[in-house]
C-alpha cells in the first residue's frame, strides 16, 4: 500500500471527483489492485485508487495480473468546465450538421429538377403579382373617382372654401386611399424582390445537390 499523502486538498479532489474513482473506491475495498506512473516515474501498487497518481491514468488488476479496466484522470473543476464547453460546442455543431441535412433533404424533395424549382418560383410570384392587379385596378377606380370630384371642384374654383364639405373630404379620402394602394404595390416589389433573392439562393445549392444525387447515381451504376 502506498503512503497516505498530507496533501489535504488532495485528497478532497479525490471526494468531489468523477464518479469513476468514487465506484474505483468501493472496489478497492473488495480487493482491487491498482498501479500507476507517478509524476516521478516510479511505478506504484495500491489496494485502493492511487492519490499521487490522480492527475494520470491508473490501472485496476486482477489477481492474475490482467487489466479488469482503466480509470481516467481525475480533472479539475477548470479542466471539467473546459471539458463540457467543448463537449457543449461539438453538440451544436452536431446539431447544425444535422439541421443542413434535414433541409436539403426536404428541399432536393421539394424540387426534385430545375422545372419544379422553376415553377414554384413563378407560383410565389404569382400570388404578389394578383395583389399588385388589385391595387390596379383600385388606382383606376380611384382616378375615376378622383376626376368627378374636381370636375364637382370646378364650380367652387374661385373660393374652394365654399365647396361643400363632403366634396373636400371625398378627396382627402381619395387621396389617401391612392397612397395606400401605391404603399401596397411597393410592398409586394418588395416582397418579390425578397422571394427572387431566397429562389436564387435555394438554386445555387439545389445545383449541387442535384449534381451529388448525378454523381452518386453515376457511380452506383459502374458498381
Amino acid at each position: 500500500m502506498v503512503n497516505a499523502l498530507p496533501a489535504i486538498g488532495l485528497a478532497a479532489a479525490v471526494l468531489g471527483g468523477a464518479p469513476a474513482w468514487a465506484q474505483a473506491g468501493k472496489q478497492g475495498a473488495a480487493g482491487g489492485i491498482y498501479t500507476c506512473i507517478d509524476a516521478h516515474g516510479r511505478r506504484l501498487t495500491s489496494d485502493r485508487p492511487i492519490l499521487s497518481c490522480i492527475d494520470r491514468e491508473q490501472r485496476e488488476l486482477n489477481s492474475s495480473g490482467t487489466t479488469r479496466r482503466v480509470i481516467p484522470p481525475t480533472l479539475t473543476a477548470a479542466e471539467r468546465e473546459a471539458r463540457e464547453a467543448r463537449e457543449r460546442e461539438l453538440a451544436i455543431e452536431r446539431q447544425r450538421a444535422q439541421n443542413i441535412i434535414r433541409r436539403d433533404q426536404a428541399l432536393i424533395t421539394r424540387y426534385p429538377d430545375k422545372a419544379a424549382h422553376d415553377a414554384g418560383r413563378a407560383e410565389a410570384l404569382s400570388q404578389t403579382q394578383i395583389v399588385v392587379d388589385a391595387a390596379e385596378a383600385r388606382l383606376a377606380e380611384l382616378a375615376k373617382e378622383r376626376k368627378a370630384l374636381d370636375d364637382e371642384m370646378e364650380f367652387y374654383r374661385k373660393d374652394p372654401s365654399k365647396a361643400p364639405a363632403k366634396v373636400r373630404r371625398g378627396i382627402e379620402d381619395n387621396a389617401q386611399a391612392v397612397e395606400a394602394q401605391r404603399r401596397a404595390i411597393a410592398g409586394q416589389q418588395d416582397e418579390r424582390n425578397r422571394i427572387n433573392a431566397r429562389f436564387d439562393e435555394e438554386a445555387a445549392r439545389l445545383q449541387q445537390l442535384w449534381q451529388a444525387r448525378a454523381d452518386h447515381a453515376a457511380g452506383s451504376a459502374k458498381r
